[in-house]
């Protein structure tokens, strides 16, 4: 019951609801002072008579919490002395001997995700709720959005329409330089563009050097691909794939560039993603 208790407690945990496991012999010794007026605590017991998990009811009333029971036996002193018994009802073990838990503690753990699921439900827990819990691996990288991945402004290059690209790029100390694009502002620092290294490379190869000192809106790619700032981080990942481009600026409300998205910083969702 023990081990049970503690993958219940991670279930809650990861689904938004405080919880923690506590062995009832370390509770008996100092660990119930975790223990607030109006928590909940779930006591694991296949019996319903484990002696521990009995002395500690006195306690728990005493610090005014709710006791819900999780036990084969309705009728057991654990059962009787909850405020709410969830009863398994008799259960035969699976061991040939028929005594080592096994089908009881598949059930009672089953039955405690059904609570936690629950709880998740009437919490109205959201995917975004999961992703703050969940910022790693998969799942988190899955439920992320553009903001947590994107290299913000002060790290991109940032360049006026009216700028020549020799002026751009000649700029001492202009940041950047390892996302290979830069983002080409109105007056009014809206986005009307982008110019890609790809592109200055392509103004050498067609012997297009002059163009270095016409203005950058003249060679740059208008109208870019664009996602907003608080969108998925997948729906980055099917612009980027499905244009095939390997920067995508992240704009506010306005229009106005906030940060870039480079194909490097989705390395872990592109890689997620199933092949077609």
């Amino acid at each position: 019951a023990g081990l049970v208790g503690q993958k219940l407690a991670a279930t809650l945990a990861s689904t938004g609801t405080r919880a923690f496991p506590m062995h009832p012999a370390e509770a008996l010794h100092g660990d119930l002072g975790r223990i607030r007026a109006g928590d909940v605590v779930l006591a694991l017991s296949q019996s319903g008579e484990t002696e521990e998990v009995l002395r500690l009811i006195p306690a728990l009333r005493r610090l005014e919490a709710d006791l819900v029971a999780i036990t084969e036996r309705s009728g057991s002193r654990l059962g009787r002395a909850a405020d709410l018994c969830l009863a398994l009802g008799p259960i035969e073990e699976a061991c040939p001997m028929g005594l080592a838990p096994s089908a009881s503690t598949t059930v009672m753990m089953a039955v405690g995700d059904a609570l936690a699921l629950l709880v998740c439900r009437m919490r109205s827990f959201r995917p975004e709720d999961f992703a703050l819990y969940h910022p790693g691996g998969k799942l988190g990288r899955q439920l992320s959005r553009v903001d947590d991945l994107m290299r913000p402004l002060r790290l991109v290059r940032v360049a006026k329409v009216e700028e020549s690209v020799r002026e751009v790029f000649s700029r001492h100390g202009m940041p950047g330089r390892r996302s290979g694009a830069v983002l080409i502002v109105d007056a009014s620092e809206r986005l009307v563009g982008i110019f890609t290294d790809s592109d200055l490379a392509r103004l050498f190869e067609h012997r297009r050097e002059q163009m270095l000192d016409r203005p950058i809106g003249r060679v740059m790619t208008p109208d870019p691909v664009q996602v907003a700032v608080g969108a998925p981080a997948s729906e980055a990942v099917e612009a980027m794939k499905g244009r095939k481009i390997s920067e995508l600026p992240v704009v506010d409300r306005g229009g106005r560039p906030v940060g870039l998205i480079d194909l490097t910083d989705l390395i872990g969702l592109v890689a997620d993603e199933p092949e077609e």
